[in-house]
Order: C-alpha cells, then structure tokens, then sequence
C-alpha cells in the first residue's frame, strides 16, 4: 500500500523536539524524506534523524539556521530545496513571551514577530512558487487557539497567530487553482492547537502544581480547568496524524482553515 508521503520531502522548522518532532516522525512513518530544523547543537540534530530514519523516513538531514534573519532563511530554504525539493512545509518554530501591553518592550515584540510570523513569510515566498510548478504542495503553518481568540499578557504572540492565520488564507486563495485533484493542489492551511504537552509549557504546570502541594496533575488540572472543556492535553502525536491528514491528495479542497485543536476551547 503506497504510503501519503511516499516520495515526497518535508521540511517542519523547530522540529528537534515537540510539536515539530511529532510531525516529524509521523511524516517519516508515512514515508516522507525529513528536513529537520532547529537553534540545536549538532549533536541534537543528529539525534533527532536518528529518531525520524527509525519512524520510518528513508532519508533525513538538518540544518540549524537561524529564523530571525531573513537571509538566514533563504539560505534554508535553498539548501533544503536542493536537497528535496520542498513538497511539504510546517511552519512550527516559534517564541512565546508573557507579557502586559504595557510591559511589552519592542526587543520582545520584534522577536516574536520575527519568529512567529514573518520568518513564515519568508519561507512559504521560497517554497511554494516550486510547489505550484510540480501540481502539489503543502503547506501547513503550526499557529495556536491564540490565532483565533485572546488571552491577556500575550500581546505579541497572539498578534503573530492572528496574523498567521491571516497570510494562510491568503497565501490558500493565491494558490487555490494550481494543480487538480489528481495532483493534489497546493493548500495552505493552520493547525490551532490549545494546551498540549510540550515543554514549552511546563513552567506553566510547574506553577501551578506548586499552588497545589507540587501535585503536578492537580497544576495541570488547575491550568485546563480555565480554558479547555475536554480536560484532557492533547499529545503532540495528535497534531501529527492531523498534519498526515492534510498531506493526502483528498485533502486537496481542504484549503484556508484554521483548525482548533484544543478540546472545545474556541467553542466556548
């Protein structure tokens, strides 16, 4: 049985562990070739191959450039093009940093933006001209519930989520005609997760366990009680089956959304 990546190359920035890394790996097990991506020692990058070649993947490589610069980024993305070409690209690499409107200084807020939203710019204008000149591509940007509603002290990064949502949908209408669906299409669509379990996270639950005697699922319990009606964390192996999903050539109409992953949260 023909696998839904089989032949295909991804490239998933930030994907030395997390989120990333899960996509990674479920990518690998569906037979895609792997470019992974993060600020990681080299010794960190190999580990990670090591991981994705056992999930699966025929090939794998990495690269550690840095997001913030755009040069940087176009250096990348010709690397992994060469190596590949790109047939799909999860945008995941991103910073977050709490902090009140009035406390926010403009190195926090040039940061985040950098990251969370033009370095996604930067990548999708390298990536998807080739991925319309082949008839499919994908384009998968990793943005957050906070894409699609607020919390306070989260000014920038929820300004970068909503604006990644906003250059998704774009970037979809743009490239909706290309391809059919025998080749697939080229899409662009969001992956909006709620609480997942990351260590991005965990000084969250670790605050909120020590409000609780260091009861560490009490913290986690206190933490989805405000926000996520499931009650459950999501796994970061869910958002990888979810992003394989989007890669099948049936997914080729599923264009321009922003799906909530995050337990009825955004339901509210």
């Amino acid at each position: 049985m023909t696998k839904v990546l089989e032949g295909r190359t991804a490239l998933i920035t930030g994907s030395v562990s997390g989120i990333g890394l899960a996509i990674a790996k479920a990518f690998a097990a569906n037979g895609a070739r792997i470019v992974l991506h993060g600020l990681a020692t080299a010794e960190q990058g190999e580990a990670a191959i090591v991981e994705v070649k056992a999930a699966g993947a025929p090939d794998a490589c990495f690269f550690d450039h840095d997001l913030r610069n755009p040069e940087a980024i176009e250096e990348l993305m010709n690397a992994a093009n060469s190596w590949g070409p790109v047939d799909v690209l999860v945008n995941n690499a991103g910073v977050q940093k709490t902090t009140s409107l009035a406390d926010a200084t403009a190195a926090t807020w040039d940061l985040v933006i950098a990251v969370n939203l033009s370095a996604c710019f930067h990548t999708m204008h390298h990536a998807m001209p080739g991925m319309a000149e082949r008839g499919y591509g994908r384009v998968i940007n990793i943005a957050s519930v906070h894409g699609l509603v607020a919390s306070q002290h989260k000014t920038p990064y929820v300004a970068s989520k909503f604006g990644l949502v906003g250059i998704s949908k774009v970037a979809a209408l743009e490239y909706a005609a290309v391809g059919s669906a025998e080749t697939g299409g080229v899409t662009v669509n969001c992956i909006c997760p709620g609480w997942t379990e990351t260590a991005l996270i965990e000084p969250q639950i670790q605050a909120r366990a020590d409000l609780h005697g260091g009861d560490r699922d009490a913290g986690i319990a206190d933490l989805l009680s405000e926000k996520q009606p499931s009650q459950r964390m999501t796994d970061p192996s869910d958002l990888g089956q979810l992003a394989v999903w989007l890669c099948d050539k049936a997914a080729h109409n599923i264009n321009g959304t922003a799906i909530p992953v995050d337990g009825g949260w955004t339901a509210q």
